[in-house]
């Protein structure tokens, strides 16, 4: 990561059963810097860094949404699902990170900016309310005629309830698997005119079926964030990888990917998810073409081809340029 800040864990709440809540302060008491819905930080964990800012050699970079008021600069708030099966990140922040301890975090970024159109809907799925929050925020400041539908497979893992319970219940649409069986998204889309920006983060299974749907119409605008995407296609011809700062070489053939490789020759690249969805191992490209596989980048962005994410992509040029 670059820009690291030092934050300081000022208060943590079990917000669900295996949801906690964090709230991160400068320690030196000023101001964080701006951001806007949809942002994310990226926390780099194993061990926590001290107050001197010690750390250990086997870092995991894990991003987080932020769910607090952006007009509030004086601390960030991100909420984090204990996954049992994940790779090790929000176990870590739920077993060992406590109040008062200091943790090292990027600069926010965005990959799921918020440009709403006359109305929104919001479906959030269970953690997938964090990106959200800011953006009702924002929809509501602007007068923005907008709903939320909040799922998950049982009502009690819905988190910030008290912060919803303040708005018209007629906008906010709670909904349990278990309590009150599955969403008919089709029914739930319907009334979705042309004016209508829909706004979605979530499991998989959710977002697939919102595309499937999206990709059948042509009024409504869709947008997105995954936590997690598909199996990676590593599929497809070898090629080379020049270096720039260096001129070193490295042959990337099928099967394998771009960041394993450097990885494993001892190039270090910082990265988080491993499938295309966070931007963590975004890298600039200075000559060749990219086959862009990520789940982030715009068909304007990848017609650029200035940059590429290398956990997924590969190149469809036989020679291609990082800016490392």
């Amino acid at each position: 990561m670059t820009n690291q800040l030092e934050l300081r864990v000022a208060a943590r709440e079990q917000l669900t059963e295996d949801i906690v809540g964090l709230t991160l302060e400068s320690v030196t008491g000023g101001l964080l810097p701006e951001w806007q819905p949809g942002a994310h930080i990226e926390l780099s964990l194993n061990p926590c860094v001290d107050a001197g800012g010690n750390g250990g050699d086997n870092t995991l970079i894990r991003h987080y949404s932020l769910c607090s008021d952006p007009a509030n600069r004086q601390y960030w708030q991100i909420a984090v699902l204990k996954e049992e099966n994940g790779r090790g990140g929000s176990l870590f922040i739920h077993n060992a990170v406590r109040e008062g301890d200091v943790v090292r975090v990027s600069e926010p970024r965005n990959n799921f900016p918020f440009v709403p159109r006359r109305k929104c809907l919001f479906i959030a799925g269970g953690i997938g309310i964090t990106p959200i929050l800011p953006m009702i925020r924002q929809a509501e400041a602007e007068g923005v005629d907008w709903r939320l539908v909040y799922l998950a497979r049982e009502r009690s893992r819905l988190a910030f309830l008290e912060q919803l319970a303040g708005h018209d219940p007629e906008r906010v649409r709670l909904n349990g698997d278990k309590e009150d069986g599955f969403i008919d998204l089709p029914a739930l889309l319907s009334g979705c005119d042309a004016h209508t920006s829909v706004y979605s983060c979530g499991p998989q299974r959710l977002l697939d079926s919102l595309e499937d749907l999206a990709a059948k119409q042509s009024e409504w605008s869709l947008h997105i964030e995954r936590f997690s995407a598909g199996p990676v296609d590593a599929s497809g011809g070898a090629f080379d990888v020049v270096i720039n700062s260096t001129g070193q070489r490295y042959h990337i053939p099928e099967g394998q990917s771009i960041l394993n490789v450097l990885r494993e020759a001892g190039v270090k690249v910082p990265t988080s998810c491993g499938n295309g969805v966070c931007g963590t191992c975004e890298t600039g490209v200075l000559a060749g073409v990219p086959d862009h596989r990520d789940s982030i980048l715009s068909p304007e962005e990848r017609e650029e081809n200035a940059y590429m994410m290398l956990c997924v992509s590969r190149a469809l040029s036989p020679e291609i340029v990082l800016d490392l």
